[in-house]
Order: structure tokens, then C-alpha cells, then sequence
């Protein structure tokens, strides 16, 4: 029997002067996630694919922090991200702005 798999999304943001860690703004499987999926891409806001982790993310009430377990994740996609673009040199191709544009968002979204 093949597992069908559900597609999922979560939206973080993050502002320092209101919490300590990343707040649950938007979830949601099926239609509701394509919705999140489509938002971000309107508005220039990178995806970062991961199943595992969205999984995890899924388990919190809207409005709340993600719990300090999670922040280990967290913390490894954004030294990802720096990571390529440390090592982005020369012209850009729509993959390298992508990894690009993970970076402007996460340093808006955790203030680095």
C-alpha cells in the first residue's frame, strides 16, 4: 500500500520586541497550505522545503512560539542559508536568488 503524502505549510514570524522566538502565523494542509504556498510566493517570501520539520510546526496553536526544542532546526536552515551565500559568487541563477532571497527573509524574520 502506497502512503499518500499530505501537503502541508507552515508560516513563522518572528519580532523580537513581542517574543522570544518564532510565533505560528498561518497553517494548514491541502488547499489551505497551496494558499500559504501562493502568499509567499506573491510576496517574495522564500519556501524552505521540509517535511519533518513542517510536521513538527504543525503541532502548534496559532499565535504561539515555536517551543525551544525546535529552535536547533531553526538555527541549522539559517546557517544553511548564510552558508550559500558565502559561497555565491559570480552571476546569479533563479536557484542562487532563491537561496538568496531564504536569507533576507530569515534575517527580517529573526532580526540578524
Amino acid at each position: 500500500m502506497t502512503e499518500l503524502k499530505t501537503k502541508q505549510a507552515v508560516a513563522l514570524k518572528y519580532d523580537e520586541q513581542q517574543h522570544k522566538a518564532p510565533v505560528v502565523v498561518a497553517k494548514g494542509e491541502f488547499f489551505v497550505a497551496e494558499e500559504i504556498l501562493r502568499l509567499a510566493e506573491e510576496n517574495g517570501i522564500a519556501i524552505y522545503e521540509d517535511a519533518e520539520l513542517v510536521s513538527a510546526l504543525g503541532q502548534i496553536e496559532l499565535g504561539e512560539e515555536i517551543p525551544s526544542v525546535l529552535y536547533m532546526a531553526i538555527a541549522e536552515i539559517i546557517a544553511f542559508v548564510y552558508h550559500l551565500e558565502s559561497q555565491q559568487t559570480g552571476p546569479k541563477t533563479s536557484e542562487d536568488k532563491k537561496h538568496l532571497n531564504k536569507r533576507i527573509l530569515l534575517k527580517k524574520l529573526y532580526g540578524q
